[in-house]
């Protein structure tokens, strides 16, 4: 595949005076340090192999200072001794932060992770940033109950006053990935931050440069040193030293399945808390009575957004066989008008995979697809100046049992099959190890949420698919993870709940 990009540059200032220093530093108690040892990692343009910045590659002893900073923090009360209504305040003005450098931080994630700027300008960091207010908003919202209890061997004319208190876990380690780096880390350090924890952020070592302008924008707001350290470098050094550590109380992990259960087993040492939101193969199904007009781009977004980076993306489409021509022609229309580029060139819908390890590995897959039997009606290519852009690929006659349907792939490819009945759409859309999201596309209100409720998926989106708020829990079933990120019950991810039974 030829692939001819024009040549961009940022267009904004601040950008490219955060890029004009090229040794970037690390967050320790409020201070930029290198890594103890001095080691370095290249940061990478992924659509050029152009080398943006180094950043500190953190070793276990960076990693216990680190802890120690959070664990000060903790001890000495200075954010979880906060009343509520500060800490809401700071969270509130990070956000504000957020939007008011947005072009700057939207230029950053597109250069760092490759995705168009318009995913990132007008998607993902106001995303990050609404994150922030939610959350600042749940500060004063956080209640403990008064419990009637029927005990009855209190002593002769006392009472029993039972109640719950709710309490910041402690240190929480809180790993990102690379495939939306800021609205992901958002997600994690908005509600710990809420309730009153101290954090380590531990982001991709691809795509940091946003995480630690995010650092600069908190100590900015106002966050106590200590309350947010950032430690960058690569996932088994920095990242299984968090995992393991005996002195974090809790770990919030996004990315594989596969990295999951290593992070399961590291934390095993002291038992500490975990979430995890994990691989996903998300279905589509696509029943006759659809509206065409909407489910055609609507299923295509799903498949290809982001270069179909996405955990939720919708890589599996099942739909009813009478319209199966139609569906793949629409879609097939539509994946090839997509204009891929350089994120930063404004006609770009479609970037680079976030690197060439990531692009081979999606190729591969395409090429095993075909191999075992399924039609490429669309795309199959790989190309580039870095050989690290896919084409928006669409492969048809798939069946269950291939890899390409049941393997997470995590790039712009969609698998293709189809059915005759609800109850056979029902099951092969449940066929899985997966179960993070799912969507139905139907005009029909019955089978709409007869799926909704029978579909074994942590999201069901009906007549629509990646549809985002801060108030919508996400969170998978199956091998997809556990707990729920978003939404009012995230902060319950990131406390204790402690029982005090007292006789008056």
């Amino acid at each position: 595949m030829q692939l001819d990009l024009n040549s961009v540059k940022p267009t904004s200032q601040a950008t490219r005076l955060f890029l004009a220093d090229k040794d970037k530093k690390m967050l320790l108690h409020n201070d930029w340090v290198n890594a103890q040892n001095g080691a370095v990692i290249d940061t990478q343009d992924p659509a050029t192999g152009e080398v943006l910045a180094t950043i500190p590659q953190s070793s276990i002893e960076d990693v216990n200072a680190a802890v120690a900073s959070a664990r000060s923090a903790f001890k000495i009360g200075v954010w979880n001794g906060m009343v509520p209504s500060e800490r809401a305040k700071i969270l509130w003005r990070i956000g504000e932060l957020i939007d008011a450098n947005i072009d700057e931080l939207a230029e950053l994630e597109t250069l760092d992770q490759g995705k168009p700027i318009g995913v990132a300008r007008w998607a993902e960091i106001p995303g990050a940033a609404e994150q922030f207010r939610y959350f600042a908003g749940m500060c004063s919202k956080l209640e403990s109950a008064v419990i009637p209890s029927s005990i009855a061997y209190q002593p002769a004319g006392k009472r029993v006053h039972s109640y719950t208190l709710t309490e910041p876990v402690g240190v929480v380690a809180a790993i990102t990935p690379w495939n939306s780096p800021l609205i992901l880390t958002a997600m994690k350090l908005a509600p710990a931050l809420c309730v009153g924890c101290s954090v380590v952020l531990k982001p991709a070592e691809d795509t940091s440069l946003t995480a630690l302008r995010l650092g600069e924008l908190c100590v900015q707001a106002g966050l106590p040193p200590g309350v947010l350290n950032i430690v960058t470098g690569y996932g088994h050094i920095a990242g299984q030293a968090l995992a393991e550590h005996m002195d974090v109380d809790k770990i919030s992990f996004t990315g594989s399945t596969q990295t999951g259960r290593k992070i399961l087993d590291a934390a095993k040492g002291n038992l500490k808390r975990v979430t995890l939101e994990l691989g996903g193969k998300s279905p589509m199904i696509v029943m006759d009575d659809a509206d065409l007009e909407l489910a055609i781009p609507g299923v295509a977004n799903a498949a290809f957004f982001n270069g179909g980076q996405v955990c939720v993306a919708g890589t599996r489409l099942y739909v009813q066989e009478n319209i199966a021509d139609a569906l793949y022609t629409g879609i097939a229309k539509y994946a090839k008008s997509l204009s891929m580029g350089h994120g930063l060139d404004p006609v770009t819908q479609m970037g680079p995979l976030v690197n060439r390890i990531q692009a081979d590995k999606v190729f591969n897959y395409i090429q095993g697809g075909s191999a075992d039997g399924a039609h490429i009606l669309t795309g199959g290519q790989q190309g580039g100046p870095n050989n690290t852009f896919i084409q928006p690929t669409v492969l048809t006659q798939c069946t269950q049992q291939m890899k390409i349907m049941k393997e997470e792939v995590f790039g712009p490819v969609l698998s293709c099959m189809t059915f005759r009945s609800t109850e056979e759409a029902l099951a092969l859309a449940n066929d899985s190890d997966y179960g993070l999201a799912a969507s139905v596309w139907t005009q029909n209100l019955s089978h709409a949420h007869r799926f909704a409720s029978d579909l074994e998926s942590g999201t069901v989106w009906i007549n629509s698919h990646l549809m985002y708020d801060p108030s919508l829990p996400i969170g998978g079933y199956k091998q997809s993870g556990w707990g729920r990120e978003s939404g009012m019950g995230a902060v319950m991810n990131y406390m204790e709940t402690k029982t005090v039974c007292a006789i008056l």
